[in-house]
């Protein structure tokens, strides 16, 4: 079973553009198989957003949670998590 809910890859495949310069996955399908490849994560919370880019060596400390919220890594999800996908 995956760890990416079907809303996950939705929101994905509507939004990777904000990422991306063209779309890398098109079904749900393709959008697992590349979230996978590229190791991304969910989050609960914004707090983990910043815990994850601050593990990962990211200077994030004078980012507002708006600004973390806008990145485009972040890719906000209907029920408070946030997908995390590093291009």
């Amino acid at each position: 079973m995956s760890e990416f809910r079907e809303e996950d890859l939705a929101v994905f495949i509507k939004n990777q553009t904000k990422l991306f310069d063209e779309p890398v996955a098109e079904t749900p399908e393709e959008a697992e198989a590349f979230l996978e490849d590229c190791m991304a994560v969910v989050a609960d919370s914004i707090e983990e957003v910043r815990e994850y880019f601050d593990e990962a060596g990211a200077d994030v400390s004078g980012m507002t949670e708006e600004e973390l919220k806008e990145a485009s890594e972040v890719f906000a999800l209907s029920d408070g998590r946030y997908l995390i996908v590093e291009g």
